[in-house]
């Protein structure tokens, strides 16, 4: 979700500079702080024993600081200051956004998943800017589409792990996730007829593929064996989908 919007920008920008290599470091230094930010921010607020693992969630904050803080810098010096201070903003406001749900175990609400959809798949807008100077007409529908895929993908997912759990107690599961899941399936089904409207039918087929993908990943969910699916094995099959919907966009937009 984070890298794949990233490749995908940099492709249809067509050209190569080493700004985009700076951006890339940069925004996977921020995304790696995430987790040592909520091991320390846990040891502030949560937790009242020293835990041996906050040293080392510091040293990693620290170090993984410094590289974002090294390429930031690059950046901003060699490129526009107020849309790079723009999207760095951003990317500061959702890591520490994230940290504070992490603590209060917040993760699923539906709000913040949104969100997160949009946030993970904003580095498409980092590496037009870092190729390009500029944030390209081309970067916005990226975007949007890209998040719409990822907020299906991010829900359907979610409505598995909950039909997993409600499989092995006697407790209903909850159903929030997969009413949400069948929601983006039907927002992409008819985004899908819109672009074939407008004659684009490779994007119209990737948000084909993608509504088609996630439907019947909901289907298989109400099979008990299906439920047996190792995680791995589904995350491989919702990663290949998501790298065939980009890849659709793509062609759709070069």
């Amino acid at each position: 979700m984070l890298l794949t919007p990233f490749v995908a920008a940099a492709v249809l920008a067509r050209c190569f500079r080493w700004q985009e290599l700076a951006a890339l470091i940069a925004i996977v230094a921020v995304f790696a702080m995430k987790e040592p930010l909520v091991v320390l921010a846990r040891q502030r607020w949560v937790w009242k024993q020293t835990h041996p693992e906050s040293a080392d969630a510091a040293r990693w904050v620290i170090a993984e600081g410094v590289v974002a803080g090294v390429c930031g810098l690059a950046l901003v010096l060699t490129g526009p200051v107020w849309i790079y201070a723009a999207l760095f903003a951003g990317a500061v406001t959702f890591s520490v956004l994230a940290v504070w749900v992490n603590v209060r175990n917040r993760q699923r609400m539906t709000a913040f998943q949104v969100l997160s959809a949009f946030a993970l798949t904003s580095p498409s807008l980092t590496a037009a800017l870092a190729a390009t100077g500029i944030v390209p007409a081309w970067c916005w529908p990226l975007w949007g589409l890209l998040a719409a895929q990822a907020t299906a993908g991010i829900f359907t997912i979610h409505a598995r792990l909950d039909a997993r759990i409600a499989s092995r107690t006697s407790v209903a599961g909850k159903t929030t996730s997969r009413q949400s899941a069948w929601i983006c399936c039907a927002l992409l089904a008819m985004g899908s007829l819109a672009a074939a409207f407008s004659n684009n039918y490779r994007i119209s087929a990737a948000l084909l593929l993608a509504a088609a993908g996630y439907a019947g990943e909901l289907r298989r969910q109400t099979d008990s064996e299906s439920l047996q699916t190792p995680l791995k094995a589904v995350g491989k099959q919702a990663l290949a989908l998501s790298v065939l919907f980009a890849a659709l966009l793509v062609a759709g937009l070069w």
